[in-house]
């Protein structure tokens, strides 16, 4: 008897349960969608000091019932550098919050980020989480997280950047035919995902040995330090001239450097000194029938290729490295040539045809350089028989097959070849560290003529500090407990 009694009980409660809801006349439809005043909530407050802000959004039921939403969430949870106070009660996760009719909520979100906190992405973000009746919606939060100068989508007039506080680029900056922008030594300069750095007048980045100039993505986390296409990338169109990148890192990008535009008349032109260009998913420079002048210059680890000169122009480079074991960051692997030295360039369409460009090469002279990798044959020339193609290899060593021939003395001298010039760096996968082994066959064989003209290396390190100058851009020096 007890047994049906308490069956009997349970079912009215259900029954009371049920027409409960129908009295709440909720709307239980799965395509119900809530309405928001903003699809993103954006800090964009510059934070000095440990310090909060707070920013609010309305929540609209748009409808002529009530809507019940089973679930409010901040997906971070309490780990967020987020915090929400939903409809007048502070908690990071709510549930069975009614919007009434043609009604609405609010929910505040605040923030607070230490601007000195170690490994602190550049740009803090999180999203909150609205289910309604199984229907998932969201809303972006994004907090720039350290005390910075902004530059989001804008054209940059004549002006200088110092190191005084760091730049992060949103979008893009763009600097016009007209202007130049001095970047002083010191100065960091950050890039959200996508952005870039477009220069149409001329860019003056001028570090020095201890105070190296920094471009990177803005996440700052250990785990992003090396992984490439973050953001877009440094462009100088063609018709942009004087510029300098001196003592600059450059990494973790598409295209790091390019330097000239098919679409545009001209050719652009850049000196390049003690710079490294490093983690790109493309190519570390892209050149399009311009002009480089560079020593010291570290560039590896692309995805396609380290160095393109294209549709000729006129290129130097002494005592750089340019090396290539891209691998860690790509099942796909890599059957491009480090560096690609051509005339001429095929550029397909969407419709099927192509188009060819050509471009005297008047010049492309690599002395007391390493062109290496992981790949066979880590030199590719394009030739087009109607333009000019001159080029020279003095005092290097490249990555080529034993087939490739270098007895041409008008474009090889002193070129090395073959797995007993392996130039044997330190580290070239894990740590990308370039510099020579104690035994690295690349020691004391480079030109004393080239090296009197760059008589310091990368590090400020003197390459007469023993028997001869090394090739590329780090001259081994001996330790002092070294025989």
């Amino acid at each position: 008897m007890v047994r049906y009694l308490l069956q009997i009980l349970l079912v009215v409660l259900l029954a009371v349960s049920f027409f409960a809801c129908e009295d709440e006349k909720y709307l239980n439809s799965p395509d119900a969608q809530l309405q928001f005043s903003a699809d993103t909530v954006a800090f964009d407050t510059i934070f000095t000091t440990i310090g909060s802000t707070t920013r609010r959004f309305t929540v609209y039921n748009p409808y002529e019932e009530n809507v019940l939403i089973s679930r409010i969430r901040l997906a971070g949870g309490d780990f967020s550098s987020f915090r929400l106070n939903i409809n007048g009660i502070a908690a990071n996760e709510a549930y069975e919050v009614e919007v009434p009719a043609r009604d609405s909520i609010f929910v505040f979100v605040e923030v607070t980020i230490d601007p000195n906190g170690q490994n602190l992405p550049m740009v803090v973000e999180d999203s909150i989480e609205f289910t309604t009746n199984t229907n998932i919606q969201g809303i972006n939060l994004v907090a720039y997280g350290q005390d910075f100068r902004l530059i989001k989508g804008e054209t940059i007039e004549t002006t200088t950047w110092n190191a005084e506080k760091p730049y992060l680029i949103y979008d893009y900056a763009y600097v016009d035919s007209t202007s130049t922008l001095t970047i002083e030594p010191g100065t960091k300069v950050y890039f959200h995902d996508g952005a870039g750095l477009y220069v149409k007048g001329t860019i003056v980045a001028d570090g020095t040995f201890q105070n190296p100039i920094v471009f990177q993505a803005d996440r700052l986390e250990d785990s992003y330090k090396d992984i490439p296409d973050q953001w877009s990338g440094i462009i100088l169109f063609s018709g942009s001239h004087d510029n300098l990148f001196n003592f600059t890192t450059i990494k973790n990008a598409n295209i790091g450097l390019q330097v000239g535009t098919i679409e545009n008349e001209g050719f652009a032109s850049v000196h390049l000194y003690n710079s490294r260009i490093e983690n790109m998913a493309y190519a570390g420079v892209f050149a399009l029938k311009s002009k480089i002048y560079g020593y010291n210059d570290v560039i590896a680890n692309c995805g396609y290729y380290a160095v393109a000169l294209l549709i000729g122009g006129e290129y130097e480079f002494y005592h750089s490295t340019i090396a290539n074991y891209w691998g860690n960051y790509s099942r796909k692997s890599r059957s491009t040539s480090s560096l690609v030295v051509s005339n001429v360039l095929k550029v397909s369409n969407s419709d099927g045809s192509s188009k060819l460009y050509l471009g005297d090469l008047n010049k492309a002279t690599f002395g007391n350089s390493i062109i290496y990798g992981n790949n066979q044959n880590e030199l590719e020339l394009g030739k087009n028989e109607e333009k000019q193609f001159n080029y020279l290899f003095d005092h290097c060593i490249i990555q080529v097959p034993d087939t490739f021939n270098v007895s041409n003395k008008d474009h090889y001298k002193n070129v090395y070849r073959g797995v007993e010039f392996d130039p044997l760096f330190v580290d070239p996968y894990e740590d990308y560290d370039y510099s020579l082994d104690s035994l690295s066959p690349a020691r004391d064989i480079g030109s004393v003529e080239i090296a009197n003209m760059f008589p310091l290396d990368i590090l400020d390190k003197d390459r007469f500090s023993d028997d001869a100058p090394d090739l590329g851009a780090f001259e081994f020096i001996k330790r002092k407990n070294e025989d």
